[in-house]
């Protein structure tokens, strides 16, 4: 099982430890689309601070941001589980997994970044900013940047078994499983079940906690059918739409009644 998660917003700091080391990062076949964002932002963020905030699309107050970027090269990196924070992260809640939980995360889960790609929840990375959303003057809009890169090495790390793909609209903009892949591919909407609607807070959070729950019970569901069925018995409400023809992701829609 391959899970596809967005990063958060919010990091946290780089901390102490040896600097980045590109090659060792995973999915190694996007090193060169990497390299090109990484050597940009950095160029970017050096320069002209007001320029750089504008680009990035950063608040006054988050100008301390832009001088983070400006340091990638050189700031202590952390795994990436560690550096991801806020509301889905949270429920996730990654460190107190158990042993078992935390080897099945590390084999399955990957989370989408403008900066990166996509990074395994163990590769080390220094905190940053940079959303698929943001638009370099160089390279443009790195949406269509990871494309390319995306469709050569994704379809090798989904495998051949369930691709859950947790991401959002700009992070799912970078990857579309396609053919076969995506007749394996579930994409799951949280939705609370009064209204209909999705509502952030409780859609990550609800997200984090499916991700937790299939971690903690070594659930390996094979495709999109076993795993609505594997959601029902670990308690989650799921209405489930088989695509219409082949090459579609399933849709799933998880219903929560509570915001919490």
């Amino acid at each position: 099982m391959l899970v596809l998660l967005p990063p958060s917003e919010g990091k946290a700091p780089s901390g102490r430890g040896a600097p980045l080391k590109p090659e060792s990062l995973s999915l190694p076949g996007l090193a060169a689309a990497r390299e090109a964002v990484l050597t940009e932002l950095v160029e970017l963020c050096a320069g002209d601070e007001d320029k750089a905030r504008e680009v990035l699309g950063l608040s006054e107050g988050l100008r301390g941001e832009v001088a983070k970027n400006a340091e990638l090269r050189t700031a202590g990196a952390r795994p990436a589980g560690e550096i991801y924070t806020g509301v889905l992260y949270d429920a996730l809640g990654l460190a107190s997994l158990d042993a078992s939980a935390k080897r099945r995360a590390a084999r399955s889960l990957l989370v989408f970044s403008g900066l990166w790609g996509a990074v395994r929840v163990t590769d080390r990375i220094p905190s940053y900013r940079c959303s698929m959303g943001v638009k370099l003057p160089g390279l443009g809009a790195l949406g269509a940047h990871w494309r390319t890169p995306m469709a050569s090495v994704l379809p090798e790390a989904a495998g051949d078994g369930l691709v859950l793909d947790l991401r959002s609209a700009a992070y799912a903009a970078a990857w579309k499983p396609k053919g076969e892949v995506a007749g394996r591919t579930a994409s799951v909407r949280v939705l609370h079940a009064p209204t209909r609607k999705v509502v952030s807070h409780f859609n990550k959070a609800t997200k984090g906690r499916i991700v937790r729950s299939l971690l903690t019970a070594g659930a390996a569901p094979k495709g999109p059918a076993e795993l609505v069925e594997v959601l029902r018995d670990l308690g989650y409400v799921v209405e489930a739409a088989a695509p219409a023809k082949a090459g579609q992701a399933w849709s799933l829609d998880v219903l929560v009644s509570e915001v919490h």
